[in-house]
């Protein structure tokens, strides 16, 4: 498949152009121009690149990759080397940030709710990236509730509130998204799930009198990746594998 062709697929699907983002969405990082094998992942690390080299890609395409707002620019030890190794290898690198966060079938969050069968009913925060909904029949305690996150994420979340507490009504955004802990207390929910917590987190929560789960930044951002390495296989008929490198976080 012609390069072109998919940068126009996936910024098409995703719908990047719409997004006002912290780094650059779609081609950050042009390589050959033909396309037989594509590796998807989290973020543009040095082992996601070794594999996609290993397993002769073409493509690379990732949640986090270059370029943000406010880190510095030099090219210089380890971004150094992750270039070098693009460039050297005439990989392509594609990175979708927000638009992978927010997608309605694809994104992380959506994944992220279909996987612990959260039935959502609206969007919040900034660029509506948050979602909120209910957990079906009575709810669950707080301490079921990480119990099944921890099932499901392979994670033991951190956990804030009283794990006796019934839990119906929930908002999640997944990764680095602890900030949006206000936007979803005015949800009036019983509890926030993101990727992180910060010092202030559970004092904001405890005020609020809401629980909160940080339940892992890359756990919680696993999910839309994966989907979309799917979605590239059946749209497009590429050879395309969704390649997990370990993070704790």
């Amino acid at each position: 498949m012609n390069r072109d062709e998919l940068v126009s697929f996936l910024d098409n699907t995703l719908e990047s152009a719409k997004f006002s983002d912290y780094s650059p969405n779609g081609l950050q990082v042009e390589g050959c121009e033909q396309v037989h094998k594509v590796v998807v992942g989290v973020t543009a690390c040095q082992a996601l690149l070794d594999e996609a080299v290993r397993r002769q890609a073409q493509a690379v395409i990732v949640h986090h990759g270059y370029f943000w707002k406010g880190e510095s620019p030099r090219v210089v030890g380890y971004r150094r080397q992750r270039l070098a190794t693009l460039i050297k290898q005439d990989i392509n690198l594609l990175a979708y940030h927000l638009p992978l966060d927010a997608h309605p079938q694809l994104g992380n969050n959506a994944q992220w709710a279909l996987a612990m069968g959260w039935q959502a009913q609206g969007r919040f925060g900034d660029q509506d990236i948050g979602w909120w909904g209910e957990l079906p029949g009575a709810g669950l305690t707080l301490s079921q509730l990480a119990e099944r996150s921890r099932e499901v994420l392979g994670r033991v979340p951190t956990v804030v509130g009283d794990g006796a507490r019934t839990i119906k009504r929930l908002a999640w955004c997944s990764g680095g998204a602890q900030g949006y802990m206000e936007a979803a207390a005015g949800l009036g929910v019983d509890a926030y799930l993101s990727g992180e917590i910060s010092e202030q987190t559970t004092h904001v929560a405890r005020e609020h009198g809401m629980a909160y789960l940080a339940c892992g930044h890359h756990a919680t951002e696993r999910f839309g990746p994966r989907a979309l390495a799917a979605h590239i296989r059946d749209s497009l008929g590429l050879d395309c594998e969704f390649v997990d490198v370990d993070n704790p976080a």
